[in-house]
């Protein structure tokens, strides 16, 4: 194994979901010191998640509680120091539904903890890179099996996917304007161990365990359901870390999924891991979910081409997940 050499790396959202994997991978494959900087919300689940991977309590990793909403206290940056050679900027409001619900929360918080962060990057004398985690959702409805390119236009259907998308033109601006070190990717949707269980597969799996009936959103025949790149928090750490070593300041890149799956297809697929019968009802999503679309895609040429691999193939990594929240010791990540 190569390890590279020791760099600080500050992870905002760094308990979170697709946060904790990236921490985890850094951790092991790195000798990096590492920053977290995490508001612990709802969706974090606390410490938890680091703990779980045994990350928690060594002193390479420093975890700081503060909202990015407001810009960076005076006191926390001279904590943070001003030695920070990678910003990777994870942290953000993501539930599609509770945009809808609650637009303004959503696009004050990740517009607003985006525009702190670039300004205290502009403090920073020794930053390499800052990257900026957005979402395939920037680009819009996929139709036609449509696979968007990184620079293709954006064209977001709710506040979420509008948030992300403001906060990637303000990254380009400061990139353009202050010579912010800029690198975005764009991911599609992630699973793995340690999900919230508001989210598509746990909340299968919490179901077809209690012999509840799941809502597939599907087109307005009710026959076919929607679609998704579905892509292992591990393979997305992975890429991160690929970028940071390989990537180009100034480039956006896709980190997409292998495979496409209806969201039919994976009820199933989990249904036949768990070993229970899977009861479903199709919905059209045209009516019960508006600012939601069918099908995302992403090309992910661009990342493949200069040689990165995903690690975990999907439905051996969709199996294992399945089969580790399914174990008594995990059982509390299907009741946060």
């Amino acid at each position: 194994m190569n390890i590279l050499p020791k760099k600080t790396i500050l992870v905002t959202g760094g308990c979170g979901f697709i946060g904790h994997h990236f921490i985890e991978h850094i951790y092991a494959r790195t000798d990096w010191n590492i920053i977290i900087i995490d508001k612990l919300s709802y969706a974090s689940n606390g410490f938890e998640r680091l703990r779980d991977t045994g990350c928690l309590n060594n002193n390479r990793i420093q975890i700081f509680t503060n909202d990015l909403i407001n810009p960076i206290p005076e006191g926390l940056q001279k904590e943070l120091g001003d030695d920070i050679n990678y910003i990777v900027h994870m942290a953000a409001e993501t539930h599609v539904d509770n945009s809808i619900q609650n637009p303004k929360l959503f696009l004050d918080n990740n517009i607003n903890s985006t525009l702190n962060l670039l300004e205290y990057s502009r403090t920073l004398k020794n930053l390499e890179i800052f990257f900026y985690f957005s979402t395939d959702e920037v680009f819009g409805p996929a139709l036609n099996n449509t696979l968007f390119k990184e620079w293709d236009r954006h064209k977001p259907t709710n506040p979420y996917s509008a948030s992300k998308s403001a906060a990637e033109q303000i990254c380009i601006s400061y990139e353009n304007t202050y010579k912010v070190p800029l690198m975005i990717v764009n991911v599609m949707n992630a699973f793995g161990e340690r999900q919230h269980v508001e989210k598509f597969i746990p909340l299968c799996i919490k179901k077809i365990l209690n012999n509840e009936t799941i809502q597939i959103h599907s087109y307005p025949n009710k026959k076919e359901s929607g679609t998704r790149f579905y892509i292992h928090g591990r393979n997305i750490a992975s890429a991160v870390l690929f970028l940071i070593q390989n990537g180009t300041v100034g480039e956006k890149y896709n980190i997409a999924g292998e495979k496409e799956v209806s969201n039919l297809e994976m009820a199933q697929l989990i249904s036949r891991f768990v070993g229970k019968e899977l009861k479903y009802e199709m919905v059209d999503f045209h009516t019960t979910r508006p600012g939601h679309d069918l099908r995302y895609g992403l090309d992910g040429n661009k990342l493949f081409n200069m040689g990165f691999k995903l690690p975990v193939n999907f439905e051996e990594s969709l199996k294992k997940t399945v089969e580790w929240t399914l174990m008594k010791e995990n059982n509390k990540w299907l009741e946060y």
